[in-house]
């Protein structure tokens, strides 16, 4: 159902007259006493696209919220809070708005960024509940069915995301008026209403690995729910505030997927027959044509459709490729290079734990071809090929060849693109060779949820009830990344393998978290606390206060401890 949950994302709204402007979850845009019409459809086609876009044309104009709005779309807004903070990445321009406070882990109840990503949340929300509303009528369909319980399962993940960046979340479901304010639903309680609410509509679902097809690609399944059930158990600890443990849980819906068979790891090798390249299947998850590659849509349970042509956003696929690229980078895939999101130290360090990546140490002649750039690279022994070489393993997607200008590890300030190590993780490249649709949007498709994640949650599950097998389920995942298997099985060594087969794919916060890292001094890395070595910080940072508007305009609303 692409022609549905895709194509139609942009124009899905038009029928419904809505516009900008969030408050909380109140919204008065898509109030259906104040639109012309109403076309289920269209708001399924929207609840699906928002994932992925911004508004109703294109890249800019007529965004859903009243921000700006490339930085408004819900993978770039929580991918900041759950990435910018922590080991894996910098952004150069460290003069935009509340930059070096995302860096250091000192931001405040004014903070943009947290107030985009709070709207985004509650506005997609809204319109989980409106479709829900209008449609209640028809939940008996056959198909509606499904839709519906598509539609809970999405509402669920944003609470989610509510109660992981906030620990609570301005709760409304469909049963709210439109015209009541938000209650505060916190820690246990909204713990409680997401496990309840998969259980729930986990059955009404269509089977696991029902939409690893071209034709229904993109949409939610049983798979889906499992898997977000299961992260959800693995934090339960965290957002509990240790009362609830859940790590049998965790691994009974981790089982459900990898026992189900109906998905696989990305492992066959593939070779582009034009630029001669050839391509790990870790690496093909991240590629332009990963909706058509069989092997790479059998491994990723939930992406986020896009699509050069039609899903055009500075939020999603484009920031994760544009933002990794400087101009002169071969292979950018893209032409529009904004040299912002680099590599810290300590991400490298995962790979190369003694700082012996490869590196080019003269800049190439200005004016040099791809193809000129591409030979020194190789001379140098700085391209991707050889650092994947060099760090035995597939997932070491780096460059720090002479492509922009010469990498540097480590820095003392952090403006400038060229301070750490390019991560290429991201491409808009097709494996077949074939062109895109657009040289500056690209058509790789977002992986949300991927079947890896069965592994590494079951992994530390069974780690943190004493039971060493484990490993087993960590050494799976190194195998495919063809990385010598692990003989022993840490605390370190499990949050250092989170970031190896995750990093940059949003949710290394969550993580740190988990392993009471993230705050404090048990682990520092640079740039934490606002300093070059790192420092401890206070334990607030763990959760995101509530933006000021928000809290001044719902009286049910309490400010987050100690902001």
């Amino acid at each position: 159902m692409r022609h549905i949950f895709v194509k139609t994302a942009v124009a899905g709204l038009l029928a419904l007259g809505m516009a900008s402007c969030a408050d909380d979850l109140n919204i008065s845009s898509i109030d259906p006493q104040t639109s012309p019409s109403f076309e289920d459809m269209s708001l399924l086609a929207k609840v699906y696209g928002t994932l992925g876009v911004t508004g109703q044309k294109g890249a800019t104009g007529a965004g859903d919220i009243s921000s700006d709005e490339g930085e408004s779309g819900f993978y770039r807004t929580t991918f900041n809070l759950q990435t910018l903070p922590t080991d894996e990445c910098n952004w150069a321009w460290q003069t935009d708005q509340d930059i070096p406070q995302i860096t250091g882990i000192s931001w405040n109840s004014t903070s943009v960024r947290t107030q985009w990503a709070y709207q985004r949340l509650g506005y997609d929300i809204t319109l989980c509940n409106f479709y829900l509303q209008e449609t209640a009528g028809k939940a008996e369909d056959a198909n509606y069915k499904y839709y519906r319980a598509e539609v809970r399962f999405l509402r669920a993940l944003h609470y989610w995301y509510f109660l992981d960046l906030w620990h609570k979340a301005p709760f409304k479901d469909e049963k709210s008026s439109m015209t009541e304010k938000p209650v505060e639903k916190a820690g246990k309680d909204l713990y409680d209403w997401i496990d309840n609410e998969l259980t729930e509509i986990e059955s009404q679902l269509s089977a696991i690995g029902s939409f690893n097809d071209s034709k229904n690609y993109g949409r939610v399944d049983q798979g889906a729910a499992y898997m977000l059930h299961a992260r959800l158990a693995l934090n339960a600890p965290v957002y509990t505030n240790g009362v609830t443990k859940a790590y049998d849980k965790a691994i009974e819906y981790c089982d459900k997927i990898i026992n189900s068979g109906a998905y696989k790891l990305s492992n066959v090798p593939k070779t582009n027959p034009t630029n001669g390249l050839t391509y790990s299947g870790y690496a093909q998850l991240f590629m332009a044509d990963n909706d058509e590659n069989t092997d790479a849509m059998k491994e990723i349970i939930l992406p986020i459709r896009q699509d050069g042509e039609k899903t055009r956003s500075f939020s999603g696929a484009t920031y994760l490729i544009s933002s990794t690229r400087i101009t002169g980078m071969p292979y950018a895939g893209t032409t529009n290079c904004w040299s912002c999101n680099y590599a810290r130290p300590n991400l490298i360090e995962k790979f190369f734990p003694n700082d012996d990546i490869p590196m080019s140490t003269v800049k190439a002649p200005d004016n040099l071809t791809e193809a000129e750039i591409i030979a020194l690279d190789a001379q140098d022994g700085s391209d991707t090929k050889s650092i994947i070489a060099a760090a035995g393993d597939d997932r070491a997607l780096f460059y720090a060849g002479r492509g922009g200008g010469i990498r540097k590890l480590r820095t003392d300030k952090l403006n400038n693109f060229l301070d750490g190590i390019s991560v290429v993780k991201f491409q808009n490249i097709r494996t077949d060779g074939k062109t895109v649709h657009d040289k500056e949007f690209p058509d790789m498709d977002i992986p949300l949820i991927r079947y890896a994640e069965a592994f590494m949650t079951r992994a530390e599950a069974k780690w943190r009830k004493g039971d060493m097998t484990a490993i087993n389920d960590v050494n799976v995942l190194r195998a495919r990344a063809n990385a010598t298997p692990l003989t022993q099985l840490t605390e370190q060594d499990l949050i250092d393998e989170w970031s190896r087969e995750f990093y940059m794919e949003g949710r290394r916060r969550s993580d740190l978290i988990r392993f009471d890292m993230f705050t404090g001094k048990k682990y520092n890395w640079a740039w934490k606390g606002g300093v070059p070595n790192g420092q401890a910080v206070d334990s607030h940072f763990k959760y995101y206060p509530i933006p000021l508007d928000d809290i001044n305009n719902n009286e049910n609303m309490h400010q987050n401890a100690d902001y």
